[in-house]
């Protein structure tokens, strides 16, 4: 696949874009439905990059859906039975588009990140580095970076706009913002979700060392999850053989793109500088990599 093939972004003759974010656009169906497609945008340091990773828009829409099955007994989605051929007459560019698109509830998002993390690292690993804690919550002192932390926790953050840097608080902030009893709902299922996933993944040698939930509510106040579920956009995830602490280990994502980025005397904000074919192709390779381990069924 060339970046000839990539989605970049995408206008809809026939609907309204009624938001465009890092990577994924978004159209108004009607009062109570959207359609979200996933693009090959890509973003790191919160800056979306010029150049994007050709078909990367499906990996994430097929690791989505997959999770979103996994997990609807613990919490409802924003999916529903709509078509893409439903909301667009053009068969052709239903078709082109079917594979990185959500036909999904309208609903409204909670203003927070609800981040959960097994391990030390990110921006967890720095917050710890500053005040031994990581959003206002103890840990043992000595540990490493990549180390396990004792327990699952919930380190959630307040949503930045679109080329902003989310900003981790802590819980008592998050009940300030949304009310002690949505609180509670959001971290429990969060966690749940996330040790449900880690343990799947662990049986097939892959470590989810963090990832980010968001959670919306419909005008009677039920909670769903929204947007996207455990893809290497919203989650670290290292190949177990390879993992040591001490070290950020090498991951199943945008790492190449970031190590790249390191490299440069760039100051992280936008424009972003442009990528090279080669990074983007290796950044490419794991994402669907990490598909194939988690999707596939498992051989005996």
């Amino acid at each position: 696949m060339t970046n000839a093939d990539a989605l970049f972004e995408i206008d809809i003759p026939t609907l309204t874009r009624i938001a465009r974010g890092k990577v994924r656009d978004i159209f108004a169906i009607d009062d109570e439905h959207l359609l979200i497609v996933t693009t090959d945008r890509l973003s790191a340091y919160d800056v979306v990059m010029p150049d994007p990773i050709p078909g990367k828009g499906q990996v994430l829409t097929e690791l989505s859906n997959f999770w979103f099955s996994m997990m609807q007994d613990l919490v409802p989605n924003h999916l529903t039975d709509l078509s893409i051929f439903d909301v667009i007459s053009d068969a052709e560019l239903a078709e082109n588009l079917q594979p990185r698109s959500m036909l999904v509830r309208r609903l409204k998002p909670l203003p927070i990140e609800a981040v959960v993390r097994g391990y030390l690292i990110g921006s967890g690993w720095t917050d710890y580095l500053k005040t031994g804690a990581v959003c206002g919550i103890e840990l043992p002192s000595g540990l490493e970076q990549a180390a396990r932390l004792p327990e699952t926790t919930f380190t959630p953050a307040a949503k930045a706009a679109v080329g902003d840097h989310d900003e981790n608080v802590s819980f008592e902030q998050v009940v300030s913002m949304i009310g002690e009893p949505l609180a509670i709902q959001v971290r429990d299922i969060a966690i749940k979700i996330y040790e449900r996933a880690a343990t799947f993944a662990s049986e097939r040698g892959i470590i989810i060392a963090d990832t980010k939930f968001e959670f919306g509510q419909d005008d009677d106040g039920r909670l769903f999850i929204i947007d996207e579920i455990l893809t290497p956009d919203s989650s670290r995830f290292w190949p177990a053989s390879e993992y040591r602490t001490g070290i950020s280990p090498p991951s199943f994502d945008k790492q190449f793109v970031r190590d790249y980025l390191e490299t440069l005397d760039w100051d992280k904000t936008s424009p972003g500088p442009t990528i090279p074919a080669d990074i983007l192709q290796r950044s490419g390779d794991k994402y669907r990599e990490v598909r194939q381990i988690l999707v596939s069924p498992q051989t005996a």
